[in-house]
This record gives C-alpha cells, sequence and structure tokens, in this order.
C-alpha cells in the first residue's frame, strides 16, 4: 500500500516537472519568448577571467539565462539546447534543426518570440540563412558575445538582455531574422564580422544599422532591405541537407585548379571570393567556364568589404556564363546559392535571385 503510494506520488511529480519545464512559468502576461542555444563564445568558459584562450559551449542555456539579471522582467522566457559547438563548427545539419524548431514554436499561439545564442564566427551565415527560411512575422533574434562568460567585462549577460528585449518588443513584427550585439540592431543580409577579438566586431557597411537597444530600451531606423521570412520563396521542410557550394579565395597568381578540383570533388556550385569587383585571372576565368560548362554554378562575389559586383562589368558574365553577386559577400552568396540549387533553375533565374535577396 505504501508503496503504491510512493509510486503515483514520483509518477505526478514526474509529470508536473515535465509540463513546468516545456511551458512557460506565466507572469504579468509578458510575452513568452524561447532561447534556442547553440553554443559560441557567449557559452564558453576560460581558466582565469584575463586570458584570451577559452573553449566555447561549455555553458548550458539556463546556466545562461540565470546569469542574466532582469531578464525575466522582460518575458517568460525559457530555454532549449538546440547545439553546444563553437560555431567554427556550425553544420547544416544545426541549420536545419533550428529552422524547423523555430517554425515550429512560432506557428504556435504561445510563443512570441525567439533568441538563437551563436558563435560570432558564422553568426552572419546562421543568420541569414534563418531570414531566408523561417516563415513567420514574429521577432528572431540571434546574439552572441566576443568574450566568453569567465572573462573580465564579459558582454554575454547584456547581449542576451537585449536580444530578449528585441524578440519581446511589439515594434520587431515583421523585421525578419535580427543579430543583436554591442546594443545594435543588425539585418542579416547587411551584417558581417569585421574584427576577430573587438566586442564592436559587426557593422553594416553598406545598409548601416536597423536600429539600436539600449539596456532593453530599443528603435528601429529602418525595415529590412529584400525579400526575407514570408515574402521568401525558400522552404527547406522536405530536405535534410543543402548541395554541395565552395568558396575560393583570389588573390595574385590563384591556382585555377582549386577550381577545377572543387568541381572534381562534387561541388553543384563554385563561389568566387574575387579581386576588387569580382574579378579574377584569366586563367581563373578559364576554369570557371569549363565549371560552367560542367553544369556547376559560379557565383562572383568579392574579398572586399563593401561593394557590389556588377554583372557584365570587368567580366563578361554572359561569355563565361557566371552570375553576379551583387551586394552579398562570399559566405552569404554561399548561403543563397545553396538554398536556390535545391531546385533546377536557368541562370538568369539565379541571377534575378541575387538582386531580390
Amino acid at each position: 500500500m505504501k508503496q503504491s503510494f510512493f509510486i503515483k506520488t514520483i509518477t505526478i511529480i514526474a509529470i508536473l516537472s515535465l509540463f513546468t519545464n516545456s511551458s512557460f512559468a506565466q507572469k504579468n502576461n509578458l510575452p513568452n519568448i524561447v532561447i534556442l542555444a547553440t553554443g559560441g563564445t557567449i557559452a564558453g568558459s576560460a581558466a582565469s577571467a584575463t586570458q584570451a584562450g577559452y573553449t566555447s559551449g561549455q555553458v548550458g542555456i539556463e546556466q545562461m539565462i540565470d546569469a542574466v539579471p532582469g531578464i525575466r522582467d522582460l518575458a517568460n522566457v525559457r530555454g532549449e539546447q538546440i547545439a553546444n559547438v563553437g560555431s567554427q563548427d556550425m553544420s547544416i545539419k544545426i541549420w536545419f534543426d533550428l529552422a524547423r524548431r523555430i517554425n515550429e514554436l512560432l506557428a504556435t499561439d504561445t510563443v512570441d518570440g525567439i533568441v538563437v545564442t551563436h558563435g560570432t564566427d558564422t553568426q552572419e551565415e546562421t543568420a541569414y540563412f534563418l531570414n531566408l527560411v523561417v516563415k513567420s512575422d514574429k521577432p528572431v533574434v540571434t546574439t552572441g558575445s566576443m568574450r566568453p562568460s569567465t572573462a573580465l567585462s564579459a558582454e554575454g549577460p547584456l547581449n542576451l538582455y537585449n536580444a530578449v528585449a528585441v524578440a519581446a518588443s511589439p515594434k520587431a513584427k515583421a523585421h525578419g531574422v535580427m543579430l543583436v550585439m554591442n546594443d545594435q540592431i543588425h539585418s542579416p543580409q547587411g551584417v558581417t564580422k569585421t574584427n576577430t577579438t573587438a566586442v564592436e566586431t559587426f557593422k553594416s557597411p553598406m545598409q548601416g544599422l536597423m536600429g539600436a537597444v539600449l539596456y532593453g530600451q530599443l528603435e528601429f531606423y529602418r525595415m529590412p532591405h529584400g525579400l526575407y521570412g514570408k515574402t521568401s520563396e525558400f522552404v527547406v521542410d522536405t530536405f535534410t541537407t543543402l548541395p554541395r557550394v565552395d568558396i575560393i579565395y583570389m588573390s595574385v597568381n590563384s591556382s585555377p585548379d582549386l577550381i577545377s578540383q572543387s568541381v572534381k570533388s562534387g561541388a553543384k556550385g563554385i563561389v568566387i571570393a574575387g579581386v576588387g569587383n569580382g574579378n579574377m585571372s584569366k586563367a581563373a576565368l578559364d576554369a570557371c567556364k569549363a565549371a560552367t560548362e560542367k553544369g556547376v554554378v559560379v557565383v562572383r562575389s568579392t574579398r572586399v568589404p563593401t561593394g557590389y559586383v556588377l554583372r557584365n562589368a570587368e567580366v563578361n558574365d554572359d561569355e563565361y556564363h557566371t552570375i553576379a553577386s551583387d551586394e552579398l559577400n562570399a559566405q552569404k552568396s554561399r548561403v543563397l546559392l545553396m538554398l536556390a540549387l535545391l531546385k533546377k533553375r536557368n541562370l538568369k533565374e539565379i541571377q534575378d535571385l541575387y538582386y531580390a535577396y
């Protein structure tokens, strides 16, 4: 009798615990925000507060939330650990896991916004990918930090606080995915990492800031540029991976055999991080033409931090059957090309995607 009562009690406690962990502890009708953690420096730790070296992805999401004073006054928050890796190890599988979980959560009436914690090295690529495949007007915010959680003056807690504030704000509706760090709100299309270690690493040199957020108080300056979210045609629900697209960097006397080797290794697309206006040597151009004749799509981007890559300017794209990346840098050109190659398109259709997105 006593044993039966004990077992029933334990079962009830377990069920209540499961319900609590999968739901929000409601407070004052605040917005409901889910924080999806993937690791990165914001979850990193080091042996001391002042050393440069550290290990990413060491701190769990619940510990991160508990380290942010006042975060539960902004919203009802709960966390889910999608991954716990340094962003140099971010993968397409994690992208798919994130995108599907975000779409699943935002399709419910109980979630008002999403925050994704992420390492800074590849954060702009993940944000851009999500901006093209998340199908909701509800806010999605990526954030991270340049200093690990154990560092002197670690900025991760304030970045996470501000990210939740943006995700919880009605002002942020229909702005697509946003990157929030260092009191700034960026659009994924224009933002890029510009410094290896400084906290003010992310900048949008062509488009400028989308807005600012100061201790939870935010203001938007503009809407995002281009197609995104519900206006984007890209859907990944029925796919498990993306086609292989390689990035090849151009410099003085670059070896054209890198391009041919990429084709031999199975690349369906190649992005050239060209010099200047997406330029490359005659030998490299000839290798690109050989690649396009085999059905590989070649996009000319640039290694230069700002500026457009123009079609049929210094390179005759019609002759070489190449695509001009417009304003997308090489890494985001790769993201767009991988998604574009999920279905059969002619070169004009692919070029139009670079103008639209």
